[in-house]
């Protein structure tokens, strides 16, 4: 079996000095990536013997592909717009019979729609914020929504829709921003109950077999997966308090107006037990694999709600979230994208299970 190969980062990519087409938001295209960090994962990936290749992930990316012939794909592609776009790149991709990396097509096309996220959670009895989806802005607001509320782009990421004005505490301003969210984002405004309690992102790595093809099998528990350290946002000392903006998000880590990041945060162990349990459980329930993170903030009582998950998190060193928790527990971001190209090789037949993955039965 091939030993190095091939590998395509796939990504769209932020261009700072190019102005925005008429008719967008101001925020559009904040979820594509930077050319750093697209170097940053292609030197990781080269540190094991592979070759990389980057292709931008735009409308020429079938053709792109033909041509390079990559055994696998690292994927980060954000995708071209629409309501599934995180879905185009490995929608492509199954077709051309392309390996790639984390979650496949559905589960990226059902965690990017907020909306219908928390509907297969709520239903599978995952605690969220009640919530409300307005089409066209006039709907009559659910009896169990109280004011404040807050408003956001049902099928965004990044923060995007997101400023001070995202809060709303009154009818006008609640018709005044969904009826904003729908004109300017072109899809439905997500309206939920406003939680003022502290917000966590928890990291997720792994599946049922991860330690049969993992080069750190001791990385994962019985189960298969890995829990990364919480990491705590304290938006109390950021510009816009209470709310995570796609403006401050766009910042380094520590500069002035940045929310807080502690990791490992100070938590209670149950529940920090709690919160890992419940990423865990958002994570299967879409089906999400090898890798993924979950948002989850505390309610006016400290119950943890749901907020939304990432099925593709950012990778940029010392900045995106994930790579801020596996730094809190030693693990270097090399190995971090080795592991997830590894596990996802693993699904498509490239990688040979580990000669030790069997272990030894205890003695009494």
């Amino acid at each position: 079996m091939k030993r190095y190969w091939k590998i395509a980062v796939l990504a769209n990519i932020k261009d700072d000095n190019q102005p925005k087409p008429e008719g967008v938001p101001p925020d559009a295209f904040a979820d594509f990536d930077h050319i750093e960090t697209v170097d940053s994962l292609r030197a990781a990936l080269e540190t094991d013997g592979h070759t990389t290749v980057f292709i931008h992930a735009d409308r020429e990316l079938p053709y792109a592909l033909r041509k390079e012939k990559p055994d696998i794909c690292f994927n980060i592609a954000e995708g071209l717009g629409g309501d599934a776009r995180e879905a185009q790149v490995p929608a492509l991709l199954e077709m051309l019979g392309i390996p790639y990396t984390a979650s496949r097509v559905l589960t990226n096309g059902i965690s990017l729609d907020k909306t219908l996220t928390k509907r297969i959670w709520r239903d599978r009895r995952l605690p969220v914020a009640p919530f409300q989806e307005f089409n066209i802005g006039d709907e009559p607001l659910r009896s169990d929504l109280k004011f404040p509320l807050f408003v956001k782009p049902a099928r965004e990421g990044t923060g995007m829709g997101v400023d001070m004005k995202a809060i709303v505490k009154d009818e006008k301003e609640l018709r005044e921003r969904a009826q904003y969210i729908i004109n300017a984002y072109q899809q439905p405004a997500l309206v939920e109950t406003f939680l003022p309690g502290r917000e966590f992102t928890v990291g997720t790595l792994g599946r049922a077999d991860a330690k049969k093809y993992s080069r750190h099998p001791e990385w994962y528990e019985k189960d298969g997966f890995h829990r990364f350290p919480l990491l705590e946002l304290d938006t109390t000392r950021s510009d816009e308090p209470w709310v995570y903006t796609n403006e401050a998000k766009s910042k380094d880590v520590g500069a002035d107006g940045v929310p807080g990041f502690f990791c490992p945060a100070d938590v209670e162990p149950e529940l920090a037990k709690k919160l890992k349990h419940l990423a865990l459980r958002a994570h299967q329930l879409l089906g999400a694999l090898d890798v993924s993170r979950t948002d989850i903030r505390l309610d006016e009582e400290g119950s943890p709600r749901l907020i939304e998950i990432n099925t593709l998190p950012g990778l940029t060193p010392d900045y995106s979230d994930l790579c801020l928790q596996a730094a809190a527990e030693g693990i270097q971001y090399k190995d971090l994208v080795l592991e997830i190209l590894y596990l996802g090789a693993s699904r498509w037949g490239m990688l040979e299970p580990r000669e030790d993955a069997q272990e030894t039965p205890k003695k009494k």
